[in-house]
């Protein structure tokens, strides 16, 4: 049981490791020798790098962060198809994949190499989501656009897909700590887009393709 717990906090620290990886902070420094903690919103996300260092960078910020959420997971998951761990019982998996996805979200908003700082988490948890069940992903990424359509706000989509995985999780019947990651891993998401939501209800927030002036 100890060695268990012992690999269930390995994988809960890879995950969180792997979600720290500073990539819009490294894309500020990188292309123009700049902290983008420092511009726009004050986030790492790729939003704020899509406003501050244009389209290109900020696709790619938006592919690697969600390459390392899925990632983290994916390694979770794989831990249970090798004979390297033979004590880790099967019915851990439903537990320690959501766990995985936990770490990596807070890795990426609460960075150890940014003084705990970092995203809003999105991108990431849209790769732990399609690691975790594909067909939740999808469908939490096809809610994204469609409220990016409609709004042309990244915020509001955002919110709306975070509010919309619990309900995927739901639809394609996954197991119940992942609904309970679903859920807490949205509040969470939204939480930290809690000065969006007073820019959005002051109609001050930007639209796509629109830039903050003032850190927040």
């Amino acid at each position: 049981m100890l060695s268990n717990i012992i690999i269930a906090t390995g994988i809960f620290t890879v995950a969180y490791v792997f979600g720290s990886f500073p990539t819009g902070y490294l894309a500020g420094k990188l292309l123009k020798g700049i902290d983008i903690r420092e511009h726009g919103s004050g986030s790492t996300g790729a939003t704020n790098v899509l406003r501050t260092l244009g389209k290109v960078p900020g696709s790619i910020v938006l592919l690697i962060d969600a390459f390392k959420g899925g990632l983290a997971v994916s390694i979770a998951n794989i831990i249970f198809t090798i004979t390297l761990f033979p004590t880790l019982p099967a019915e851990w998996q439903a537990y320690l994949v959501p766990l995985a996805a936990t770490g990596a979200i807070l890795g990426h908003s609460k960075s150890i190499w940014l003084n705990f700082g970092g995203g809003k988490s999105v991108a990431t948890s849209v790769g732990v989501l399609l690691a975790m069940s594909w067909q939740v992903g999808l469908a939490t990424i096809v809610v994204f656009s469609i409220g990016l359509v409609v709004s042309r706000i990244v915020s509001v989509s955002s919110i709306a897909g975070a509010v919309s995985a619990t309900i995927w999780m739901l639809v394609f019947d996954r197991p119940l700590p992942s609904i309970i990651f679903a859920i807490v891993g949205g509040i969470y998401v939204i939480w930290r887009h809690s000065a969006n939501i007073q820019r959005i209800i002051a109609g001050t927030e930007p639209k796509l393709g629109q830039k903050l002036e003032s850190s927040t």
